[in-house]
């Protein structure tokens, strides 16, 4: 029987949420924002979330790699969901992402320490 560890289950936990925050954005971006139009899509918006959703990739290929450079792309990770999470507060119907957002954020935080 194989017993994780704290630091195996808070990386478990940072994979799972850069997967789902990943999978949020880019759906996001690509249905609700498109198909809303106005500020969803100006340029500065749209592109942070696409940012947002590519380096949660990139973590979690780190992460699942077990890269050394981990905590340094989920640091960046981190800084780049909390940016995400609030520009999406600001348009309506933007929830779902802001929650995905900041809880990658703080897992990634913690992995970056």
């Amino acid at each position: 029987m194989f017993l994780y560890t704290e630091t195996d289950q808070n990386l478990q936990a940072c994979i799972d949420a850069c997967n789902h925050c990943h999978r949020t954005c880019l759906q996001m971006a690509m249905n609700h924002c498109l198909e809303s139009g106005g500020k969803h899509v100006e340029a500065d918006h749209l592109r942070l979330m696409m940012n947002c959703a590519e380096i949660c990739q990139t973590s979690l290929n780190f992460m699942l790699s077990g890269s050394r450079f981990s905590p340094k792309v989920c640091g960046a990770c981190a800084e780049i969901c909390e940016a995400c999470a609030k520009s999406c507060e600001q348009l309506d119907g933007m929830e779902e992402c802001v929650q995905a957002c900041r809880q990658c954020a703080e897992h990634c935080r913690k992995m970056a320490a």
